[in-house]
């Protein structure tokens, strides 16, 4: 029998499947909110890595570009380079990579500090681990790869890594447009608040804003709610309620330096 799309559906169910299967192109793997970060072992500007063992304890950022000696991966790691510390101030590590070797790595990175002005920032110095892919293995590993972008750069991908080394954000942007850096830390401070105050965050919330409480778990806790009887908590209905946090509160929580 021809096995054209009109009569696949006709055809057992073992070989209607082997087929299809032999004509879908198979997505890039890549780990999901919630699950642990694939481990691996890498050599970088800043000498070799276990990731993400040697970052317990830390928040990170693993984030990928597509190539060295691009201008918009240049105006990203300028501007990571100048985030480095405000970042660290909340315990949050950066690592990046690319499907370049070492050695491009290096000369970019001081070409990058040597010659390259971007928004009045001149002399940056890159002091965060440039991860070397050549082989793709950790690019495949986390899929960064976007297959209709480019079968030989990463994507502009995200990952934001708790303390524990679970996935907790993925963010991914198209090689024609460089990544968002206040959501960046806004999502760090975010996820932190949240973790730290047992709440979520409603859209576009800034530090300082109020927050959304757990919904009720039973008919008595949503009645007190709406009656006002939890001092701060404000309920549009029984499952939309929030609470003040203030600025310094968050600082104080979630700021290590």
């Amino acid at each position: 029998m021809d096995a054209g799309p009109a009569n696949i559906g006709r055809l057992p169910r073992k070989e209607r499947s082997e087929l299809m299967s032999e004509e879908q192109p198979t997505a890039p793997a890549m780990p999901r909110i919630g699950d642990p970060a694939p481990a691996f072992t890498a050599i970088t500007t800043q000498g070799e890595i276990n990731f993400p063992a040697d970052y317990k304890g830390k928040w990170v950022i693993l984030f990928s570009h597509p190539a060295d000696f691009t201008p918009v991966c240049t105006s990203e790691f300028m501007t990571f380079a100048m985030m480095e510390e405000e970042l660290r101030a909340y315990n949050t590590e950066l690592v990046g990579l690319s499907i370049d070797g070492l050695y491009s790595h290096i000369a970019w990175l001081r070409t990058i500090k040597e010659k390259m002005t971007f928004r009045g920032w001149s002399n940056v110095e890159v002091n965060f681990p440039l991860i070397e892919d050549i082989t793709m293995h950790v690019a495949t590993l986390y899929g960064m790869i976007m297959p209709g972008e480019s079968s030989t750069k990463a994507a502009r991908a995200v990952f934001f890594i708790d303390p524990k080394g679970i996935v907790r954000t993925i963010l991914y942007y198209p090689q024609s447009m460089g990544r968002n850096f206040d959501e960046i830390l806004r999502i760090i401070k975010a996820l932190q608040t949240a973790d730290a105050f047992g709440v979520a965050t409603p859209a576009d919330w800034q530090p300082g804003e109020r927050v959304i409480v757990p919904t009720a778990g039973s008919c008595g806790v949503a009645k007190d709610r709406m009656e006002g009887a939890e001092e701060g908590v404000e309920c549009v209905d029984w499952f939309f309620c929030t609470r003040p946090i203030s600025l310094e509160e968050v600082e104080a929580a979630i700021r290590k330096a």
